[in-house]
């Protein structure tokens, strides 16, 4: 038999099906929906989430933590017979810094890749207005560095706030729901209050809408002089030192290459953010995993399919065993049954599933503060791989699926089929 003969055939037995072959492909098809609906989806999530973390945060930051010990002078040039000794009273609470800021700065700058560098100092206190209070992060910078280091101009709800803070002394932005938490707004005064007591009154200058809620809710900025105050650090003292390159791809190198020129601990955006986007990708995974059982049970449909078809037309086969046709021509036909269901499926499945996306992705709502990012969509990002990955997948599920009813449909004797013994 030639490979049309076997097509006709398997075209012939599913017709006479004609609903159940429907139903049995409907199922295929939405497996099918639902996974390229779901990778867009994991993926849409996941991109929002790296866009906005490379959006608001530097590309490399310098940490205090050094990776090359500084040897103190006393100790260099040892003369022999001599024992330099070094005292030091080190309390539990002192913090890590980078001195001599200035110097890291000048180290990196000669970096073609390098835009931007913005020194910081990092301070937890309690924000307070009235009988209101908040724990926050107030981070200290430089504002003419800062602007362009975490979009925080382009974030900023009142335009004109970094230029403001750079004049007021004793100036703050807040995040948005920082400020909705403490209910204070534009020229608003707030007591920040530090680790040892000590209070520091501020003048509300501008608020920032990141879009990270956790950002948004913890963080604010403040001048540099005022958080080293808050700290007790010299002016030249820093806690960290942010970067912004021209090509995020070049981050993982150029962050090592950062750690040898200048002996600090230095990290990429990726390697900060480890852990979220571990997360992300992992439940991504997990979803699709999930997602997949559904053409699991669309594969035992079409098993049920070509099960029921074999023992319908058991004397069929019977019949054209005893005419010489081999046992691989009968597998033959019903896999190409379902072969057939299976495009029918994945072939209805990818338009409804770019439908699908096209639909979710249209919807708005009011934007949330449940969640990790403020966002009035789903975020979908489709992909042509993806609708490749699930018709191979959907294909392969019904032949798969069809191998047992096909194996079945010859372990028939034409003999007892035709004296009725089976049947």
């Amino acid at each position: 038999m030639t490979f049309y003969d076997h097509l006709r055939i398997a075209w012939i037995h599913l017709r006479e099906r004609k609903r159940q072959t429907i139903l049995t492909a409907l199922g295929v098809a939405v497996g099918s929906a639902m996974m390229i609906t779901t990778i867009a989806v994991a993926r849409g999530s996941s991109q929002n989430v790296f866009t906005k973390i490379i959006d608001i945060a530097p590309h490399i930051t310098i940490g205090a933590d050094r990776v090359v010990p500084l040897v103190p002078d006393n100790l260099i040039g040892l003369v022999p017979g001599k024992v330099a000794m070094v005292e030091k009273h080190v309390t539990s609470d002192r913090r890590e810094v980078i001195k001599n800021f200035s110097e890291v700065t000048g180290a990196i700058g000669p970096i073609r890749e390098v835009v931007d560098v913005s020194p910081y100092v990092s301070s937890k206190l309690i924000a307070r207005n009235k009988t209101r209070f908040a724990p926050c992060i107030a981070k200290g910078i430089i504002p003419v560095r800062e602007a362009n280091m975490a979009n925080l101009k382009k974030n900023l709800m009142e335009p004109n706030g970094l230029s403001e803070l750079a004049w007021t002394p004793n100036g703050i932005i807040l995040g948005c729901l920082l400020a909705e938490k403490l209910r204070v707004g534009y020229r608003d005064h707030v007591v920040l209050v530090s680790k040892t007591g000590q209070e520091y009154p501020v003048t509300v200058v501008g608020r920032f809408r990141s879009g990270f809620n956790a950002k948004d809710l913890r963080e604010s900025y403040v001048n540099l002089a005022l958080a080293q105050r808050m700290e007790s650090m010299p002016s030249n003292s820093v806690t960290g030192i942010g970067i912004r390159i021209t090509d995020i791809a070049l981050a993982d190198r150029l962050a090592a290459r950062i750690e040898r020129l200048t002996g600090y601990n230095t990290e990429s955006w990726s390697e900060t953010n480890r852990n979220v986007i571990e997360f992300y990708n992992r439940n991504g995974t997990i979803t699709l995993v999930l997602v997949g059982f559904v053409f699991i049970v669309a594969g035992l449909g079409v098993a049920s399919v070509m099960t029921t078809i074999v023992l319908q037309k058991v004397k069929d086969i019977a019949i054209m065993r005893s005419m010489g046709v081999q046992r691989r021509s009968i597998t033959r036909i019903f896999m190409l049954e379902g072969l057939m269901i299976g495009l029918m499926g994945v072939l209805l499945g990818s338009p409804a599933g770019h439908l699908t996306c096209k639909l979710v992705s249209s919807i708005r709502f009011p934007p949330s503060t449940a969640g990790v990012i403020s966002a009035d969509r789903i975020n979908m990002v489709e992909t042509p791989d993806a609708h490749v990955i699930v018709v191979v997948f959907g294909v392969i599920i019904a032949v798969v699926s069809s191998v047992g009813p096909a194996r079945r449909a010859t372990s028939y004797l034409p003999v007892r089929v035709l004296r009725g013994e089976v049947g």
